[in-house]
C-alpha cells in the first residue's frame, strides 16, 4: 500500500475506515455522513447535530477529523472517528449523550462508547470525553492492516482545553486532550520490518518476530529477526 501522503487519498481512506467500523460495531446501520478534514483547534474531531450537507436529494451529517492532528498514531485517529460514530448512533436512537452545547459528555455516551472498544476517562469540565483505544481496538487496526497517515495541516497552534471567550465547543462534542498532568498516550502499535525481504507486520508490544515469508538468515550486520521501524 502506498503511503498516505496525499489529502485526496486520506479523505477516501477515512471513508473506508468508517465503513469498516460501521460493519464491526454498528451492524452497518449508521447513516453515512460527509467526512471532512478541517482544522478543529479545540478538539480532535466533531460531528454535526443536524444534516448540514445536501447531496442530490439526500441530507447528511458532517463528521470532521482535525486536520492538524490527523497524523497521530492511526489507532488514535480511529478512536476519534469511532467516538464521533457513537454520537451518530445515539442521535439516531434519540439518546441525548451531551449537554452544555455539546461540550459535556454524559454516562449515556460513556456506556455506548465503552461497549465499542473505546476507553473513556473523565474530564473535569467536559465529562466522559477523554478517548483512547483499548487493546481490542488496537488489534482491530492491526487486523485491518491500517497505515499511518503522513499528511496533516500545520496549524501553528496547540489544542486548548476550553473554548476562547465567546466561543463554543464543536457541535456534537469531541474528544479533547487530557488535562494538565495527564500524559498523552504513546503510540500503541509497532511496525516490524524484515531486513531480508521487507515484509511488514504490526504488533502491540516489542517482541521478537521471525519472517514467515522467507525464513532467510540475517544479512551481515543485521538482526536475525524482523526489526522495529516507527
Amino acid at each position: 500500500m502506498k503511503q498516505l501522503t496525499e489529502y485526496t487519498r486520506v479523505s477516501g481512506y477515512l471513508v473506508k475506515i468508517f465503513n469498516a467500523l460501521n460493519a464491526t460495531y454498528f451492524e452497518s446501520k449508521l447513516s453515512t455522513p460527509v467526512i471532512t478534514i478541517q482544522s478543529t483547534p479545540r478538539a480532535y474531531g466533531h460531528v454535526s447535530v443536524y444534516e448540514v450537507w445536501t447531496s442530490g436529494d439526500q441530507n447528511r451529517r458532517e463528521l470532521n477529523i482535525g486536520a492538524g492532528t490527523i497524523n497521530r498514531p492511526i489507532e488514535n485517529v480511529v478512536a476519534t472517528l469511532l467516538h464521533e460514530m457513537v454520537h451518530i448512533y445515539n442521535m439516531e436512537r434519540g439518546v441525548q449523550d451531551c449537554s452544555r452545547g455539546g461540550a459535556y459528555h454524559n454516562k449515556h455516551f460513556k456506556e455506548a462508547a465503552e461497549a465499542r472498544d473505546l476507553k473513556i476517562d473523565h474530564h473535569p469540565t467536559c465529562g466522559w470525553t477523554i478517548t483512547t483505544p483499548t487493546d481490542a481496538l488496537i488489534q482491530w487496526c492491526i487486523d485491518h492492516d491500517l497505515e499511518e497517515i503522513k499528511v496533516y495541516r500545520n496549524d501553528g497552534c496547540p489544542i486548548s482545553l476550553t473554548p476562547p471567550p465567546g466561543g463554543s465547543a464543536p457541535t456534537g462534542g469531541a474528544p479533547l486532550p487530557p488535562p494538565r498532568g495527564v500524559p498523552t498516550p504513546r503510540q500503541s502499535t509497532r511496525k516490524m520490518v524484515c531486513p531480508c525481504c521487507g515484509a511488514i507486520v504490526r504488533t502491540t508490544r516489542d517482541i521478537k518476530v521471525i519472517c514467515g515469508e522467507c525464513f532467510n538468515p540475517a544479512k551481515p550486520n543485521e538482526a536475525p529477526y524482523m526489526v522495529r521501524q516507527g
